[in-house]
């Protein structure tokens, strides 16, 4: 990483690139692709993996199966969610240069070229088909099955006020993949865990996007942050409800007992706590609770965890 780099992320106080901490122990002409990646943000490969972890716990028994599966989706979610920003940054790099939080990204600032950015996410492409090629033929395809989704992603922001529930299609897909990696078909659990999924992409990443709105009124891009506006909050409220609802609806075509509903009411909580803290005119607030999702997400899973093992007589 240059000199001059450095500089121009430390002069945007908004900046979401922090290349400090483990980062810059990497040798300095990878880091700016480890920046494109986002590695050094885990929370989006989380929220990525948690829908796949939460259809394994529901689909699967406690054995080496589960664990086995777990990994893989965990490698698989890092590296597809790398591959994803880096496409997104490719195809986004004049409003990313326009916006003060992204400006100082690897592309828009000059650090990584888009012909450098498409050779590394095709890199991260193939590791991620070598770790789909570890599943059943009926999940291969329909891993397959996503890349329309991720490649109109970065578009939608463009053509509708919704690309949160774009995004919401893309990141909740790991819901079908973990169902069907166990079972080779899709059951209406699998498919009502999606929705459910997607509902709090959208609650998740309209808080995520009310950090830009002044930007991107002034650039054109739509967002159901700007959409929702004053509303926000009583909206939220909605996405959340409906997200609630449908994970107990899959938990309930999933045949799950009452740790999983325990780990569910801790979930909306969190939730509620979530809308109850919210200042959409603090980014600082708006990033905060967005990546606390991730402890939402823990909650349910462990509901579900804690259930199968109780069922299976673990405990």
């Amino acid at each position: 990483m240059t000199l001059e780099y450095r500089m121009t992320i430390a002069r945007s106080d908004r900046s979401d690139i922090r290349a400090s901490g483990w980062v810059a122990a990497i040798p300095e002409g990878m880091r700016p692709y480890v920046l494109l990646s986002r590695l050094d943000r885990p929370i989006g490969w989380w929220l990525l993996l948690l829908p796949c972890w939460w259809a394994l716990g529901l689909a699967s028994p406690l054995d080496w199966t589960l664990l086995w599966h777990g990994a893989l989706f965990w490698l698989g979610a890092v590296e597809m969610r790398g591959a994803g920003c880096t496409y997104n940054d490719i195809v986004d790099r004049d409003f990313d240069a326009k916006v003060e939080r992204t400006r100082s990204r690897p592309i828009p600032s000059g650090a990584v070229t888009p012909y450098g950015a498409m050779a590394w996410m095709l890199a991260l492409a193939f590791v991620g088909l070598a770790v789909l090629l570890q599943f059943n033929a009926f999940t291969v395809f329909l891993g397959f099955g996503s890349l329309a989704v991720v490649a109109f992603y970065p578009l939608a922001k463009r053509v509708t006020d919704w690309p949160q529930f774009v995004l919401g299609l893309a990141f909740s897909w790991g819901a079908l993949l973990g169902w069907s990696a166990i079972f080779g078909r899709l059951d209406p659990a699998a498919f009502v865990l999606y929705a459910a999924s997607i509902a709090w992409t959208v609650f998740y990443d309209t808080i995520y996007a009310h950090q830009d709105t002044r930007d991107d009124a002034v650039i054109g891009v739509r967002s159901t942050a700007r959409l929702f506006g004053a509303w926000t909050k009583p909206v939220l409220i909605g996405f959340g409800a409906l997200t609630v609802a449908l994970l107990a609806a899959a938990l309930a075509l999933a045949g799950a007992g009452p740790l999983a509903y325990a780990g569910l009411a801790l979930f909306a909580g969190h939730l509620g706590w979530q809308v109850r803290t919210l200042d959409a005119a603090r980014p600082a607030v708006c990033l905060m609770l967005f990546k606390s999702n991730r402890y939402a997400g823990w909650l349910l899973f462990a509901g579900i965890i804690a259930d199968g093992a109780l069922r299976n007589g673990l405990v």
